[in-house]
């Protein structure tokens, strides 16, 4: 896992949209962002330290405009928190391991969790799966 850096080396080293998103828990406009159709197998690391956050094999179209995921790789590696910004109550993730903001969970997700983590593509990083 990478060390975070600081706030002028995240500026450097993350794009405006990531450091946007991932500092400043900014969201990029819906389908817009590089992984919402993506299909290729593998893991979805977070975009600041690497920390590997969601699996492809839990990966659906949830038709919200973001990467939506049914579950973390483990659920101590994202930590929740309420989010009563906009005007609505609504549970915001973070990356456990860097505070970095991911996007929003919701109880309208597919079975077996019954839950949608809508992740910015922003604040993740694709390692596609070996094809061998």
């Amino acid at each position: 896992m990478d060390a975070p850096g600081t706030d002028d080396q995240l500026r450097q080293r993350l794009t405006p949209m990531q450091y946007h998103c991932t500092q400043e828990a900014g969201t990029e406009r819906a389908f817009s962002g590089e992984y919402v159709d993506e299909k290729r197998a593998g893991t979805y690391r977070c975009v600041v330290c690497s920390e590997a956050l969601f699996d492809s094999a839990t990966k659906y179209d949830s038709g919200s405009g973001w990467p939506s995921f049914w579950e973390p790789v483990d659920e101590s590696l994202v930590d929740r928190h309420v989010d009563q910004s906009l005007g609505m109550v609504r549970t915001e993730v973070t990356c456990a391991s860097c505070g970095a903001h991911l996007g929003h969970v919701f109880p309208d997700g597919p079975r077996p969790s019954g839950e949608r983590h809508c992740i910015n593509s922003a604040c993740l990083l694709l390692d596609p799966a070996d094809e061998d």
